[in-house]
């Protein structure tokens, strides 16, 4: 499923309308999915609103993109010197790593995780240089999955 920056929100039993969990139980118990990707991008619109920060007319996006608040708080503080661009890039790639962190709140996928049954996977694509880069855990680190 796509969705604004790529965010998927922690676990809340019994959320309204909630789109991300009924997908991902769907996926994940239903059609028995060996496999999770979160996919970024560069120049993602919802990170770069999330960084700038949004004004007060903002009904829906605001909350959606605080999902990734942690991202945002650790790219500050880790890079408070580097450009807005730069920043944004850091934040796109620690936002998948929330999202993956998010996912392991779900009882059924933390549990298929563990059994070795379900596979989480964090990926970037960088549009202008057309690059597909993967998280290594081992590495804490996003690297090229294909050559380019």
């Amino acid at each position: 499923m796509r969705n604004v920056a790529n965010l998927v929100p922690p676990y809340h039993p019994g959320g309204d309308f909630a789109s991300v969990p009924a997908a991902l139980e769907f996926a994940v118990l239903s059609l028995k999915v060996e496999h999770i990707i979160v996919l970024g991008h560069a120049q993602c619109g919802g990170i770069h609103a999330l960084m700038q920060g949004l004004d007060s007319r903002s009904e829906f996006i605001g909350k959606w993109v605080s999902i990734a608040e942690r991202a945002r708080t650790r790219v500050r503080a880790e890079l408070p010197a580097k450009s807005p661009a730069l920043q944004d890039r850091a934040c796109e790639q620690a936002g998948i790593l929330v999202s993956l962190e998010n996912l392991l709140t779900y009882p059924w996928i933390a549990e298929r995780v563990q059994a070795g049954t379900v596979h989480l996977h964090g990926w970037y694509f960088d549009l202008a240089a057309g690059e597909l880069l993967h998280y290594d855990a081992a590495r804490n680190a996003f690297e090229t999955a294909v050559p380019v």
